[in-house]
C-alpha cells in the first residue's frame, strides 16, 4: 500500500489516480486545508475503485503513528504542504511550520513504523534566481528567493541527512517546475480555497467572470515582453513522473534528485495569448509592480529524468490551458460560490465564457 500524503489535493490527487491506474492500493492523509473531499469522489469514479482516506495532519506525530500502525504502507509519496510564494512572504512561520515540521514528523514516523521509501514534492524554488538556463539538478541551492522555497530546500536537507545516516532510506526529490492543467475529463483539477496566488487559476477565474480582472505582476523584467518566464508542465504528466520515481526507488538507498518540467519557458503573455487563441476567451489584465519573492525566469532541463526513469512531458501548453478551461467550466457549472478581489462586478459571464471556449458544461 502506498501513503500520499495531501492525495485530495491538486497535484495529490493525480498522483493517486495514477497509482491506481497502475494496480496499486493507495490511503490518503489529508487534512483538507486547501481541498474537499469531493475529491475523494472524483477520484473513485476516474480511478475506478476507492483509494482509502484518513482525515489528518502531518505535524500530528500521534495521528501518523495511528495511520502506520493501521495500514501496510510500504511507500510514502508526501504531497502535503503549502505552496503560494507570495503567502509565504507575509506568513513565513506559517510555512516553515507546515512544509518543514510536517516533513520532520512524517520522517519520525516512518522510521518508528520501519518504512524508509519516500518521494518528496519539491519545488524548483530550491534553486533560487539562477543566472543561466536551463536548470539542471546540478544547478546551485541555498538560495531560494522567498521562504516557500526556503521551506522546500530544509525540508529536502531533513531527508539528505536521514539518508546519509541510515542506508535504509530510498528518497526521491522530485524538484516540479510549474503544473497546470486538470484531468482531461475535466473532472478533476485545481481548486483553490481562498484567492489563488499562481496564474492559471487566477486566469481561469478572470476567463469565467468569477473575477474580474488578471493582475500581472512585473513587466519590467529582463525577459522578451517583460514578463516572467515559467516552464508549465500538465499536471497529468507530473503525475507519471511520480510513478516512475517509485519504480526507481524502490529496493534502492541514498537520495535521488529529478526536475520535473518540460525544458521549455512561457512568459505571461505568451500564456495569456494562448489561452484566448485556444479557449477563445478574451483576458482582461493589468500589470502591477513585481512581487516579492518572484524570479524573471525559470525552466528545466528534464533531461536526467528522461534517462534515468524514461520520463519526459508528453502534453502542449495548449493541452494544458484546454484541459483547465475544460475543468473551470465544469466548476462553474456547479455554481462553486464565487469570491472577488475587488468591489466591481465581472466582466466576463460564465454562460459567454463557456460558449466561446467550445465546451459544454458537464
Amino acid at each position: 500500500m502506498i501513503l500520499v500524503t495531501g492525495g485530495t489535493g491538486y497535484v495529490g490527487a493525480q498522483v493517486v489516480l495514477q497509482l491506481l491506474a497502475h494496480g496499486q492500493t493507495v490511503v490518503i492523509f489529508d487534512n483538507l486545508c486547501n481541498s474537499s473531499r469531493a475529491s475523494l469522489e472524483r477520484i473513485a469514479r476516474l480511478g475506478g475503485r476507492r483509494a482509502r482516506f484518513v482525515l489528518g495532519d502531518v505535524r500530528n506525530r500521534a495521528q501518523l503513528d495511528a495511520l502506520f500502525a493501521d495500514f501496510p504502507i510500504a511507500a510514502v509519496i508526501h504531497c502535503a504542504g503549502l505552496k503560494a510564494v507570495g503567502e509565504s512572504v507575509r506568513e513565513p512561520l506559517r510555512y516553515y511550520d507546515s512544509n518543514v515540521g510536517g516533513s520532520i514528523a512524517l520522517c519520525q514516523a516512518m522510521a518508528a513504523a520501519g518504512v524508509f521509501t519516500l518521494i518528496f514534492s519539491s519545488s524548483a524554488t530550491v534553486y533560487g534566481d539562477c543566472a543561466t538556463m536551463p536548470i539542471d539538478e546540478t544547478c546551485a541551492t541555498g538560495l531560494p528567493t522567498n521562504p516557500y522555497g526556503f521551506s522546500k530546500l530544509m525540508a529536502e536537507n531533513v531527508m539528505i541527512s536521514l539518508a546519509a545516516s541510515d542506508a535504509r532510506w530510498s528518497v526521491g526529490l522530485l524538484r516540479y517546475f510549474n503544473p497546470i492543467g486538470a484531468h482531461e475529463s475535466g473532472e478533476l483539477g485545481e481548486a483553490p480555497a481562498q484567492v489563488p496566488n499562481n496564474l492559471l487559476p487566477y486566469l481561469l477565474q478572470v476567463a469565467s467572470g468569477r473575477r474580474d480582472v488578471l493582475q500581472v505582476f512585473g513587466n519590467d523584467y529582463a525577459t522578451p515582453d517583460g514578463t516572467g518566464v515559467r516552464d508549465y508542465v500538465h499536471v497529468m504528466d507530473l503525475a507519471e513522473g511520480h510513478w516512475r520515481a517509485l519504480q526507481a526507488l524502490l529496493g534502492g538507498s541514498g537520495v535521488r534528485v529529478w526536475n520535473l518540467g518540460t525544458g521549455r519557458g512561457y512568459s505571461v503573455l505568451e500564456v495569456v495569448d494562448a489561452f484566448t487563441r485556444t479557449c477563445g476567451v478574451p483576458i482582461a489584465l493589468t500589470f502591477e509592480p513585481r512581487r516579492t519573492g518572484d524570479v524573471a525566469q525559470c525552466w528545466a532541463d528534464p533531461g536526467k529524468a528522461r534517462r534515468e526513469l524514461g520520463w519526459q512531458a508528453r502534453r502542449s501548453l495548449d493541452d494544458m490551458l484546454r484541459d483547465a478551461w475544460r475543468w473551470e467550466c465544469r466548476l462553474a457549472a456547479e455554481h462553486r460560490p464565487i469570491v472577488y478581489t475587488t468591489e466591481t462586478s465581472p466582466t466576463i459571464p460564465v454562460a459567454a465564457a463557456q460558449a466561446a471556449s467550445g465546451y459544454a458544461a458537464v
